[in-house]
């Protein structure tokens, strides 16, 4: 009677023996090691999302281009604010040397920018509030002439004070790289807070807090 005999399965160490005797085995463990090495390198340095970098030095705010002359000093919190000369959509001139004694709120957006959008009525409410307060606001557009932002101001029931910056020029100055941004000036013109992204309202009446006192 003929036996069968089944060969045993080959432990953990038995395949890699093997490997090493085999006339490929140096030249195949070699490159395994490098794609393993190569693709941990290529996970502990990929990011998330391909404008992950940029997102987070923006705090979450849409990138611009910036047109305008940048060749001043580029806003500092307890320093005084770049000087600026506008008129707003209703045709009064303002410039932040004449609001020099009233805290001022400039905050730099877009009508296509949608957390702008988002946060539009949020701004119009706190201006509503403050504005016996002797508290100044600004909405800066950039990129955009009057007749947009007049019939975007329309279109959300808007009635905060707004400007025209269609070649950038305010928003060069004050390095609004981002939207929305806001810049927060006392009454001595001295930018006491600065925050490149959306703001929520409790966000908003801290800072006006910040500035009014």
């Amino acid at each position: 009677m003929s036996e069968n005999h089944t060969e045993p399965a080959p432990t953990s160490g038995d395949w890699r023996e093997r490997l090493r005797r085999s006339k490929y085995g140096s030249g195949l463990v070699l490159a395994l090691t490098l794609a393993l090495v190569l693709g941990g390198a290529w996970l502990l340095g990929r990011p998330s999302g391909e404008d992950e970098p940029e997102q987070a030095a923006l705090n979450g705010a849409t990138a611009v281009t910036l047109e305008g002359d940048q060749s001043g000093s580029a806003p500092e919190v307890g320093q005084p604010a770049p000087g600026f000369s506008a008129t707003t959509l209703d045709g009064t001139k303002v410039s932040l040397a004449q609001l020099k004694g009233k805290p001022v709120w400039l905050n730099f957006g877009a009508t296509w920018c949608t957390a702008c959008r988002a946060e539009a009525p949020d701004i119009e409410a706190a201006w509503k509030k403050h504005q016996a307060e002797d508290v100044m606001v600004l909405s800066v557009f950039i990129n955009e002439d009057q007749s947009t932002i007049q019939g975007y101001a329309n279109r959300l029931g808007l009635t905060v004070p707004m400007i025209s910056d269609p070649e950038t020029t305010i928003a060069s100055r004050y390095r609004s790289l981002g939207i929305p941004s806001h810049f927060f000036i006392d009454r001595d013109g001295v930018l006491r807070k600065s925050h490149m992204g959306a703001l929520t309202a409790e966000q908003m009446d801290e800072n006006l807090a910040l500035i009014k006192g």
